[in-house]
């Protein structure tokens, strides 16, 4: 029998795993060597830091992470060891982006802003910035894609410069973190790139918070009066609190928290952990009808005031940006468990496929 630690906010996590042997469930960040002695196989999010410190001495043998991203895990020190290693990309693809297009819709009422005809510049186009280009697109927006790494792998679609991508008047972050590198993506957009963006710009971020420079976003922010979504931050949870009085929308890092993004990570996990052991694959999770799926869109409105109203009724960001803004009034100690608290008891939110809609009109 194995035993497993596992972070305790992996949906499912019990259900998922306790075939396989003896399951403790931990805090992410209460994760240590010390509790890792007699442990056999590590399932975490980005929260904990997976690398020599938490795993030399310990007999794990399979680490796997719930989440997209793996800047948080020593990938080069679980080869030398030979360790297995288990991402979830693409488990929460559609939830990222409709965040995305929920956010741009929010602020093309707030600002009264047509979106259609607007450039949006996407970089990184994997499985979330894909999506959003495809979002984007059915809008009517001039969709312009960055992605160097694709395009050296002869991907077949028009790619554009960085350069190119800060002349658009929306631009939003899909990549991973890498801090160094042909690819590197920390600080990506720094002080000199923000030189090249134009005043009134609508920038997103998603993807890991050091993607930007805060601190020259606070700057440029003020400088040029950017209309700024942040869902990432450096050094989160201990976020700039100035930073979050300037953004127009900002909230904990829960883009990616759709019901069904947490439960596609947990079975991701589940597969590449029954592969590893060879072991046959029975999890399964059913995937339970919301309660009001039916949704009313009237006709006598604008476009986006029409999506905008709809989508609200699906996911409403506004009151995940007015909760995360109770953080201001808080001492550093309290911002830091206030954040993570927002994280771990997120509200349940569904993905769009899980509506209808219909249309209400007085005509006869």
């Amino acid at each position: 029998m194995l035993k497993i630690i596992i972070d305790e906010n992996i949906a499912f996590a019990k259900e998922a795993f306790n075939q396989f042997g003896e399951i403790e469930l931990l805090p992410g960040n209460k994760i240590t060597n010390n509790g890792l002695k007699d442990a056999d196989v590590l399932i975490v999010r980005s929260v904990t830091k997976v690398d020599e410190v938490l795993l030399k001495g310990t007999p794990v043998k399979f680490v796997g992470t719930a989440t997209i991203g793996t800047d948080h895990i020593d990938l080069d020190y679980l080869k030398k060891n030979n360790i297995t290693f288990a991402d979830a990309k693409g488990c929460n693809a559609y939830s990222v982006a409709e965040y995305v297009i929920v956010s741009l819709l929010h602020l093309a009422v707030k600002l009264n802003l047509q979106l259609k005809g607007k450039t949006i510049g996407i970089v990184g186009v994997g499985n979330i910035g894909s999506k959003v280009a495809a979002f984007a697109d059915a809008l009517g927006m001039k969709v312009l894609l960055n992605d160097p790494p694709l395009q050296r792998q002869g991907v077949k679609r028009s790619f554009v410069s960085l350069n190119e991508i800060l002349e658009a008047d929306i631009i939003t972050f899909h990549v991973p973190l890498n801090k160094e590198g042909i690819d590197k993506t920390f600080h990506i957009l720094d002080e000199n790139k923000f030189s090249a963006i134009k005043e009134n710009t609508i920038i997103i971020n998603s993807s890991r918070g050091a993607v930007i420079d805060n601190k020259a976003l606070l700057k440029s922010i003020r400088e040029k009066n950017l209309k700024v979504v942040l869902d990432v931050w450096e050094n989160e949870p201990n976020i700039s609190i100035d930073l979050l009085k300037e953004v127009v929308i900002g909230t904990p890092h829960i883009a990616g928290y759709s019901w069904e993004g947490k439960v596609n990570g947990t079975i991701m996990i589940y597969n590449a952990l029954c592969d590893y052991l060879k072991t046959q694959k029975t999890f399964k999770v059913e995937n339970d009808s919301v309660e009001n799926p039916k949704i009313k869109l009237s006709e006598d409105e604008s476009t986006e005031k029409r999506l905008n109203d709809l989508i609200s009724k699906i996911y409403d960001v506004k009151s995940d940006d007015e909760l995360m803004r109770k953080t201001i009034f808080k001492n550093e100690m309290e911002r830091i468990l206030y954040f993570n608290d927002l994280r771990k008891n997120y509200p349940l939110r569904r993905e769009f496929p899980n509506y209808k809609i219909t249309i209400e009109s007085e005509k006869i």
